[in-house]
């Protein structure tokens, strides 16, 4: 037992150290348009905000579906079936292609609607300008994140950060160039971040396709066999799992999206607090994002090869890993919430006295939930891995929207608690539903156990998964 914990440490660190590196580096090229957005003035950088809270909402949707790709790609690898493999891969690129179309026709058809949606006709039309050129990206944003869990999950997590970290250089180093005018570039403005962003989440995944069709690595998989027509089989087994994942995620960014009209409702020091306190607790979330993955993969490779006992170490470990570097950061948020404050703003700057006190008492709240935060991320990765989307969605839907947005309302406004209500409403939702995915893992694998002991069934075939 020593030995199998010690060789799935060891297993799993090495493939979340990787997918770590690739979602930081994917946060830090939002952050880098940010800044860019910034560089070019106060109303533009209105505008592109609005433009990427609209993007993000469809993005988030879909990276969700795309997810299935990874997870029934590592049942199937585990099983020992790489024709299976194979026709999940390609099918998940159409699939991320479709999605990115209709995603950016929608995208481009939310624009002009805007102004009518009550926002102010200025940051509108400048939103329409990021989002034109941005709403491009879709595409090769979601085929370089199937490509990335198809190779994860067959154990190869390397070219992902590579090309992400590389990837995260470009977008810097040509949207500054298109900014400052280098080499006699034009200065284009939000539609230059725009399209720099797409230009280079496609180049991510022609680089990462044409690395998967050219190594020896891949030679098993017939990835360019068959690819000019989508399966029906694979495609319903992958929109069976994604869609449910999709829907969890939409749903928790929903969550905090509601907790930001919250905090606008409040007040603009409550909204800038927030933001700071969130923008935090977002950098610390890109450690259990990543693990989660990780955990996926592993809990789906032992699934596939009928090791349920590995899959119950695998995502047992991951869940105890997850808490113990979150209780990390919350230690970092009660010692340090000052030193992490200055980070954002001039901290001695008596301009900003209000908004600095109350997210000092916001980090306070957020060490509390933040192994919450993590533990519910990485356990709704292990029951991906056992080919469930729905138990994530029913507990995400409980613990988000019938306990955590209720609550954080009535403890802001009836009972006047303020900005620190919204926030406690945030941890209870949090907390419920960690504990209910946590729960929900050890349910599933009782239930496969039970069945499997009565029947000695294998995992479903590449035609059963649908």
């Amino acid at each position: 037992m020593n030995r199998s914990l010690g060789h799935e440490l060891g297993a799993l660190l090495r493939l979340a150290a990787p997918l770590i590196s690739a979602q930081l580096a994917h946060a830090l090229m939002i952050f880098t348009d940010t800044l860019m957005m910034a560089m070019l003035g106060p109303q533009q950088l209105a505008g592109g905000a609005l433009g990427a809270t609209c993007y993000f909402i469809f993005s988030i949707f879909c990276t969700g579906v795309i997810a299935a790709v990874g997870s029934l790609v590592a049942i199937r690898h585990g099983a020992g079936d790489p024709g299976a493999v194979t026709r999940l891969m390609r099918n998940g690129l159409w699939l991320a292609i479709s999605l990115g179309i209709v995603s950016a026709l929608c995208l481009n058809a939310l624009g002009p609607l805007l102004p009518h949606l009550g926002q102010d006709p200025a940051a509108a039309s400048q939103a329409l300008e990021f989002l034109r050129p941005l709403s491009l990206a879709l595409p090769g944003y979601l085929c370089f994140m199937a490509l990335r869990g198809f190779t994860s999950a067959i154990g190869y997590p390397g070219p992902v950060m590579a090309i992400s970290i590389v990837g995260t250089v470009a977008n810097f180093v040509i949207n500054y160039a298109l900014v400052k005018g280098w080499f006699g570039l034009p200065s284009l403005g939000l539609a230059g971040i725009g399209m720099t962003t797409a230009l280079v989440s496609s180049a991510m995944a022609l680089a990462l396709a044409l690395y998967i069709l050219i190594s020896p690595t891949y030679q098993h998989y017939q990835l360019r066999a068959g690819l000019g027509r989508p399966q029906r089989a694979e495609m319903r087994a992958l929109l069976r799992l994604g869609l449910p994942i999709g829907g969890t995620y939409a749903a928790e960014q929903g969550l905090f999206t509601f907790a930001t009209l919250c905090m606008g409702a409040l007040g603009s020091v409550q909204l800038a607090a927030h933001q700071i306190a969130i923008q935090t607790v977002a950098l610390a979330f890109i450690v259990p994002q990543g693990l989660s993955y990780a955990v996926t993969f592993r809990v789906g490779l032992h699934y596939g090869a009928e090791r349920l006992h590995l899959s119950r170490l695998s995502g047992h470990l991951g869940m105890i890993l997850g808490a113990s570097l979150m209780l990390l950061f919350a230690l970092l948020f009660w010692l340090l919430p000052e030193w992490i404050i200055g980070l954002f703003l001039d901290r001695h700057d008596p301009a900003f006295a209000e908004i600095v006190a109350l997210a000092v008492s916001l980090l306070a709240i957020a060490a509390w939930f933040e192994l919450f935060d993590g533990l519910q991320s990485i356990a709704m990765g292990a029951i991906r891995g056992l080919n469930d989307g729905r138990t994530t969605l029913l507990i995400g839907l409980t613990g988000y929207w019938c306990i955590g947005a209720p609550l954080a309302w009535l403890l802001a406004f009836p009972l006047g608690w303020g900005a620190p209500g919204v926030w406690w409403g945030l941890a209870a939702g949090l907390a419920v539903t960690a504990t209910g995915l946590v729960l929900g893992f050890e349910w599933k694998l009782r239930q496969m156990s039970w069945r499997r002991t009565g029947s000695r069934a294998t995992p479903a075939s590449s035609d059963q998964l649908a």
